[in-house]
This record gives structure tokens, C-alpha cells and sequence, in this order.
């Protein structure tokens, strides 16, 4: 019944995220007068439907996206008048781009004129086209914003949770052994008495307030004599270590370990202490959440220029073998699976927590979105955001050289391109969903 419960979240979120998200093109749109017929949520058969007005609203039966119609997404070629169909063109090609000037002039009526997208001017184009994405971007925003402040993010704090008895020098990251042999020398935190619970304040009399802040500190002080004032049940201690230098994995700024172009970590030598610092939920600040919201928005950039990898990954794990990489791309499928395990599993914690991570995912899902849309390539809102930027440089080139206004740049020429770009996005969508049927992304 939970796992039911979350499914039935995950279509909620992703249909208000859709739903949003075509609200922010559609608001805009009429604002600036062009005429709507169409605003749906989903592809495919239509479920339900209501005509308001000029516009017909309505929810179909494939909740994997959505669109609103504007009359005149596409301007008449040069040699065209405004409202009239050209009567032939020759070439695969040139008949494509034909019919797609002609199925948008079908549409207009008597009336229209002035009411059509091309016509509007080049920023309000802009503010049309971005409306949705920014929709998602805002969504997550104000997700994220309630997560950080009032829930907390996950941090390693100063305070000890492990030290280690030993250490295996042989063992890369130089985590705790196993068992200690008489080879392993005693790992510098135990030899100075550093114990569970000790929370570092300082180190060579310089004060440290994150895990960060102590890592660091140890690090660079290669095996140079060490002082640390811990504190320890309410008393100010000051211990003395002696750190070892090993090789040690190279952390990025968001603390995770940095790797090469083959995948292999990165390592430096560093000095080495053997104790683990306490993951600790913390509120942020409100002044923290910019900085926070941008990292996890470059994250997703990032993810997206790995697609192309990641999916020859998901495809090693649809027809064969290998296992789902739980950072990989997932379809609307995972998203409601993921969601449905997140609620029916105990090992996520409480309902609160629960609560935490299906918002989170429902902020990952927004940023994903809006990064998606904003890529420069028809069909998506950044190729027609693309489009328009042209227009504006070869007009904006035109009026400096003393030349004629070139007109509104023919954005119905790309069809093409963006027929490919459709049938590579079908087709990675189809993948995307068997992978989640027959091998889906587990967090258990």
C-alpha cells in the first residue's frame, strides 16, 4: 500500500511539474496577446478536456511531457506573403520545411494578425520560450530552499565518530584494517588518545569549524608534530599527534573524490591522522542556499553532458548483465519506482524522512527539466531561445552596417535537425523505460 501511495506521489509531482512548466509559456503568451488554442499536459489520447475561452485545456493519456499551440510559431519563408501557402517546393528536405510552414498557416485565422509568435518582438519571444524552464527552476528553488533551512543537509561535522586502531599503509584511502597485524603501525588519532565523541576545535592554534576545515589542516601539515584542542564532556583538551604521510584520494570542493579521465582516482601526498569525523544533519542559513541550489544545478548540468556515457551503462544493464548505476538517468518509470521504494522501506527512516527525499527528488526532477529544456536544440525551448538570439545578432549586425532588416530568422529551416533531435530523444526515453521495467535503479 506505501509503495502504492509513493507511485501515485511521483505521478502527482510529475504531473504538476509538467503542468507548471507549460503554465510559465502559456501566462506569458497570452499576456503578449498571441492567440493559444492549446495548453495539454501529457501526450497521446486525450483524457479529459475544456474549452475557456479561445483555449482548449486538457490532460492526455502519456504523462511524458506536454505542450501549449501558439498560432505562428513559424514565419512564411521570404518570397512568402504573410497568410498565404507557398504552392510547391522540390527536394526531401525543402518539402519538410514546407510542410511545416504549412500546418502552422493552417491554424491562422482571419484576425490573427498581430497575434502570432513570430510577430512578437525578440525579448518577448525570450520570455515565452523560458517561462517553462524558469517554472521548474523556480519549483526547485523553493523545494530546495524548505529542505536546506528548515530540514537540514547531511554534514561531517568536527565531532569524532571512529578512530582507527591501526593502519594498513598498503590499503588506498588508508581506511581502518580489518584486523591489525604487528606490520601496521598504530594510527596516529589513537597513539595521541583522539576518542569517539572528542569534537575538534582547533588545530596548531587555529580554529576549525567543519570536517572540512580539520581535513584539510592534516593534510597539509604532512607528518609534522600536530596540536588539537578537542573538547571532551565539557572540558578543553589539548592532544598531541604525530601524522603520517601516505598517498591519499584528492577531494573535490563537494566533498567527493576526484577522478581522472579513465576513472581512477586521484591521489596526492598527505598527512594522515585515522579518524573519522560525524555525519550530522544541519540547518542552513538562508545566506547558504544560493551557494547550495547552484551547486546542485551545476551537478545537473554535469549529468547532462554524461548522458551519452551513461546511457551505453543502462543499456549494459537492460540487455545483459551489469547492474543500474543509481546516479544515471532514469525515466518517468524510475522516478515512480524509486518513489514507491523510498515510501515502503523502512531503511529511509521515518515518515519525515521519507517526506525529505521524495521532495528532494521532486527538486532533482525540476532541475533536470529546466537543464533539459535550455539545451539549444529544436524541439526543446532553448533552440527556439537559440533562434531567436540569432535574430537579434544578425539584426542588431544589420543595423550597424547600415543594412536592411533581414526579417525574423526562419526557424522552420532547423526542422531537420530537430526531427533527429526528437527520434534520438523517443528513442532514448523507450530505452529508459525498459531499463526501468526489467532492471530498475534500486536503493536497497
Amino acid at each position: 500500500m506505501l509503495y502504492v501511495l509513493g507511485v501515485l506521489l511521483a505521478v502527482l509531482g510529475i504531473g504538476l511539474s509538467i503542468a507548471l512548466h507549460e503554465i510559465g509559456h502559456l501566462v506569458p503568451a497570452k499576456r503578449f496577446g498571441v492567440r493559444v488554442p492549446q495548453y495539454m499536459v501529457g501526450f497521446g489520447p486525450t483524457i479529459w478536456s475544456r474549452r475557456r475561452g479561445e483555449t482548449e485545456y486538457g490532460v492526455k493519456a502519456i504523462p511524458l511531457g506536454g505542450y501549449i499551440r501558439m498560432i505562428g510559431m513559424f514565419p512564411p519563408a521570404k518570397d512568402q506573403a504573410e497568410g498565404t501557402m507557398r504552392s510547391s517546393s522540390t527536394g526531401r528536405m525543402s518539402q519538410l520545411i514546407e510542410e511545416t510552414r504549412q500546418q502552422a498557416l493552417e491554424e491562422v485565422q482571419p484576425g490573427d494578425d498581430g497575434r502570432m509568435f513570430y510577430q512578437l518582438p525578440i525579448w518577448k519571444r525570450i520570455v515565452v520560450m523560458l517561462g517553462g524552464p524558469v517554472m521548474n527552476l523556480l519549483i526547485a528553488l523553493v523545494l530546495f530552499t524548505g529542505i536546506f533551512t528548515l530540514h537540514g543537509i547531511t554534514v561531517t561535522t568536527p565531532t569524532i565518530s571512529s578512530v582507527n586502531e591501526c593502519v594498513d599503509i598498503k590499503q588506498m584511502g588508508q581506511q581502518a584494517a580489518t584486523e591489525c597485524t604487528d606490520d601496521m603501525p598504530v594510527a596516529p588519532a589513537n597513539a595521541a588518545g583522539l576518542k569517539p565523541g572528542d569534537t575538534i576545535t582547533a588545530i596548531n592554534g587555529a580554529p576549525v569549524t567543519t570536517w572540512t576545515d580539520v581535513r584539510t589542516a592534516i593534510r597539509d601539515n604532512l607528518d609534522e608534530p600536530l596540536t588539537m584542542q578537542v573538547e571532551r564532556e565539557g572540558t578543553t583538551r589539548t592532544l598531541t599527534a604525530d601524522p603520517i604521510v601516505l598517498d591519499m584520494p584528492v577531494y573535490t570542493d563537494d566533498g567527493q573524490v576526484e577522478r581522472d579521465a579513465s576513472g581512477e582516482l586521484v591521489t596526492e601526498r598527505a598527512g594522515f591522522l585515522g579518524a573519522s569525523g560525524s555525519r550530522e544533519v544541519e540547518q542552513q542559513p538562508i545566506t547558504a542556499v544560493p551557494g547550495l541550489f547552484g551547486d546542485a544545478l551545476a551537478d545537473t548540468y554535469g549529468l547532462l553532458v554524461k548522458i551519452p556515457q551513461k546511457l551505453v551503462g543502462v543499456a549494459e544493464a537492460a540487455f545483459g548483465s551489469a547492474e543500474r548505476d543509481p546516479n544515471g538517468p532514469m525515466s518517468v518509470v524510475g522516478v515512480g519506482r524509486v518513489a514507491g521504494e523510498v515510501a515502503s522501506s523502512d531503511v529511509f527512516g521515518d515518515t519525515s524522512d521519507k517526506a525529505i527525499l521524495l521532495l528532494s527528488l521532486m527538486g532533482s526532477l525540476n532541475l533536470v527539466l529546466f537543464a533539459f529544456n535550455t539545451i539549444p536544440l529544436l524541439p526543446l525551448d532553448g533552440g527556439h531561445v537559440a533562434g531567436a538570439l540569432w535574430e537579434a545578432v544578425k539584426k542588431g549586425w544589420a543595423k550597424v552596417r547600415g543594412l536592411p532588416d533581414p526579417g525574423p530568422v526562419d526557424v522552420a529551416k532547423a526542422m531537420p535537425l530537430a526531427y533527429v533531435v526528437a527520434v534520438a530523444f523517443i528513442g532514448m526515453t523507450l530505452l529508459l523505460v525498459y531499463a526501468d521495467i526489467v532492471k530498475p535503479v534500486r536503493l536497497t
